[in-house]
This record gives C-alpha cells, sequence and structure tokens, in this order.
C-alpha cells in the first residue's frame, strides 16, 4: 500500500494541480464532507460546489475551488477531480467566499427561472381559458341601441 495519494484535478481547459505526495484529502458533495486517506477504497461521488483541501508530506496545506465536478478513488493511491471550472488558492476564506457567491449567484437564477416558468404558465393558462370559453358575437345593431329586426319601426 501506498503512504501517498495522487491528486489531479482538471479542468476542460487545463490541468489545474498534479500532485503526487498528497497524505490526506478532503471533499465535499450531496450527502456532506468526506475525507481520503491512502488506501481508500475505489469511489466515485459527484462534488458539490465547495473548496476541496489536501495536505502534502510536508505538512502544507492546498485548496481548491469547485464549482461542481466528479471525483473519482482509483487503487487507494489516485484521486482524479475533473471539474468545468476550479480556482487554486492558499487563502480558505477567500475561496469559500468564491464558492458562497456562486452558491448565491445560482440560487438567484433558479428563482428567476421558477418566476419566469411561473409566468408563462399562467399565460399559458390565460390563452387556454380564451379559447374555451369565446366571446359571445355581438348582435348587429345600431347606435341607438336597438338591433336590426327588433320590432322597432324606423
Amino acid at each position: 500500500m501506498s503512504e501517498t495519494l495522487r491528486l489531479t484535478i482538471a479542468t476542460p481547459s487545463e490541468m489545474l494541480i498534479d500532485c503526487r505526495d498528497v497524505v490526506a484529502f478532503r471533499g465535499e458533495d450531496m450527502t456532506g464532507s468526506f475525507g481520503i486517506l491512502p488506501g481508500h477504497a475505489d469511489f466515485l461521488t459527484v462534488l458539490a460546489p465547495c473548496v476541496v483541501r489536501w495536505r502534502t508530506t510536508d505538512g502544507r496545506r492546498r485548496f481548491c475551488a469547485i464549482g461542481s465536478g466528479v471525483l473519482r478513488v482509483i487503487d487507494g493511491n489516485y484521486v482524479g477531480i475533473a471539474c468545468r471550472e476550479g480556482e487554486l488558492g492558499d487563502a480558505l476564506d477567500t475561496l469559500e467566499a468564491h464558492i458562497r457567491a456562486a452558491r448565491e449567484a445560482r440560487a438567484d437564477a433558479a428563482r428567476k427561472a421558477r418566476v419566469e416558468q411561473t409566468r408563462l404558465n399562467a399565460r399559458a393558462i390565460r390563452q387556454i381559458l380564451m379559447y374555451l370559453r369565446p366571446r359571445k358575437p355581438e348582435m348587429p345593431g345600431r347606435t341607438d341601441g336597438t338591433s336590426v329586426g327588433d320590432g322597432h319601426a324606423q
């Protein structure tokens, strides 16, 4: 069994990190936070927007903000993350603020989408009702309010 992990974090445009001396890793998926040590069982999960963290053999702590991604552990010594976007950093507070802002932006976009969907649904229902209950045609008539053929003499 290896005493270290190899960690890679990649986006479609670049390899953010390829570190071969990781002794502990921590991430977060929809079920909560989890840790991975050398020798971990094979594992596959979808990461939630979070700050992943790891510690190297020299005791240094590293961080990467992940919008979301897929994490896999292979053979107890490889941790690979594929994500759309990631940001490396040494300041945990700054990266966590980025994640909070990204979560808030996603929640705001979801709220706006729900409002727009509700508006479109209401409009569709109004259109359907308009066709189901058409207006009664008005009787042709005069400007004085009497209809043609109502028995009044001209």
